[in-house]
């Protein structure tokens, strides 16, 4: 049960505390948040909503809090974050829970994305010594007109105050990915739950807590977009802000948050081009996990299949058969296709299924839903002018476009305002760098689905999704700056012989 156990801590009566100080408290403001079940429709948790005057004591305690966490060793810091995994696999039960209630994320997936998080924070603290621990010296006679009677030493300093904003799909990860190297590379945090996903955040939060970080270093508030929302993202306290989530959202921020580093994901339509030598089975098989998995509610989903058109019929044949296979039904029972997040977001899949159907697209499965809960729909004989085409559905639908050419595919991957990942699958490993080269997007997978992981590689977006690039190692390196000390000594005189 959410709350529980070491967890009781973060719970009044049924509502959850927001973080600041070290400590949990209620807000003054006196109401709360609720926090819907996806699976049932009803509100399962409720959470603080907190005031602007909240979150400036939010800031203020972080700022004091970092001037003395930056002076703090290197091993102990990484030490601080080692301790934090463990208690965070250890506690992957309760948080795993909350992550299936109220973001509707099968069991199985959810234990996974707790532990991953374990994982990525251990990986951020050994990066982090290897980083930060290397400086640079540099001399003064290689420019010309300069003697040798300058001396450059330079090294990374932490940036202040990490504004972090993960989504609801993966809460504790995305989280996870943005306090971990924050923390190692000495900035104080103060993280932005999204109202779905709140919860499991706060847990996650907990675990830092019982790891023992310093008071003021780690908050956590909760509360509504128009009461904080603008007022966190445009607050001189601030110094860098690490979004993950919508196009919208992410664009408003960069336009309001100033001369502050921004690190910015913010959604994909990831094409999957097959070329006619492509292993049929391995294609099928990614398609299903790539489109799919999580209900298709990932940012780095298949959302486009382009096959060509000479190997299209089998490619859909195998795809549907697999399909079949998948189970639908609540995340609970570990099924394969859990709700949606909202009935919002099942309204908006809907509407591109009935766009695509009335322009001519073929379903190969009936439309069904039930609640949030829908069913996988793979939408044959796409063309540009439907909807589904172009726009990111984040549920369990997937287009197919059958092309003639690989130019076609890639023109099509080219032209969306989204250019997050892609993928290639084609037994020619020539044809896969020039189709990749030519293909503008982040990353581009060959012979697999997009994934963001593992959380070490580079991870990023062009055009409208994202600025910045993520991962661990580009992480630590964006919430740092270069400090320079130049020494200044005599010009010396030399004489030869």
């Amino acid at each position: 049960m959410a709350g529980k156990g070491v967890f009781k801590e973060i719970l009044d009566g049924d509502v959850f505390k927001y973080y600041v100080d070290g400590e949990w408290r209620r807000s003054c403001s006196g109401q709360f948040i609720n926090v819907q079940n996806p699976s049932t429709r009803k509100p399962m948790f409720r959470v603080q909503a907190c005031t602007q005057d909240e979150v400036n004591r939010c800031i203020d305690s972080a700022k004091a809090a970092q001037k003395i966490w930056a002076r703090t060793p290197l091993w102990k810091r990484a030490e601080a974050l080692h301790r934090c995994a463990a208690i965070m696999k250890e506690q992957k039960a309760p948080i795993a829970d909350c992550l299936v209630k109220e973001v509707a994320k099968a069991l199985k997936d959810a234990v996974v994305e707790v532990v991953r998080s374990g994982d990525l924070l251990s990986y951020t603290a050994e990066e982090g010594i290897r980083i930060l621990s290397e400086g640079k010296f540099l001399v003064s006679d290689p420019f010309p007109g300069n003697e040798r009677n300058k001396y450059c030493l330079s090294s990374k300093i932490p940036l202040g105050v990490i504004l972090a904003i993960p989504p609801f799909n993966y809460p504790v990860n995305l989280a996870v990915s943005k306090m971990g190297p924050a923390l190692i590379a000495g900035n104080a945090v103060v993280l932005k739950p999204p109202t779905q996903g709140a919860v499991s955040c706060l847990h996650m939060v907990h675990t830092f807590h019982l790891a023992g970080f310093p008071k003021g270093l780690i908050s956590a508030v909760t509360g509504k977009g128009a009461d904080i929302g603008d007022f966190l993202t445009m607050h001189p306290g601030i110094n860098c802000i690490s979004f993950t989530g919508g196009c919208e959202t992410g664009i408003a921020i960069s336009k309001k948050a100033g001369m502050i580093p921004l690190q910015m994901e913010l959604g994909g339509k990831d094409s999957c081009i097959i070329l006619e030598d492509a292993d049929l089975e391995l294609a099928a098989t990614n398609i299903i996990k790539g489109g799919f998995s999580y209900s298709g509610q990932r940012c780095t989903a298949v959302k486009v299949v382009l096959a060509m058109e000479c190997i299209a019929d089998q490619l859909v044949c195998k795809v549907n058969a697999k399909l079949a296979k998948l189970t639908i039904g609540m995340p609970e029972d570990d099924c394969d296709i859990t709700p949606v997040i909202s009935e919002t977001s099942a309204n908006f899949i809907e509407g591109l299924v009935h766009d695509a159907r009335h322009k001519g697209a073929r379903l190969h499965q009936e439309w069904r839903r039930e609640g949030n809960l829908i069913w996988p729909i793979l939408i044959d004989h796409v063309r540009p002018d439907m909807r589904i085409a172009w726009e990111e559905p984040f549920g369990p639908i997937l287009p197919v476009i059958r092309i003639k050419t690989v130019e076609e595919g890639i023109h099509h991957c080219n032209a969306n305002n989204f250019a997050l990942q892609g993928c290639i699958f084609t037994r020619s490993f020539d044809k896969a760098i020039m189709i990749s080269d030519a293909m503008e997007s982040g990353t581009i997978q060959i012979n697999s689905a997009p994934g963001r992981g593992p959380d070490h590689f580079p991870f990023q977006g062009l055009r409208d999704s994202g600025v910045g690039s993520q991962g661990i190692t580009n992480s630590i390196n964006m919430m740092c700056k270069i400090k320079s000390t130049v020494m200044n000594f005599p010009a010396a005189t030399y004489t030869m012989g």
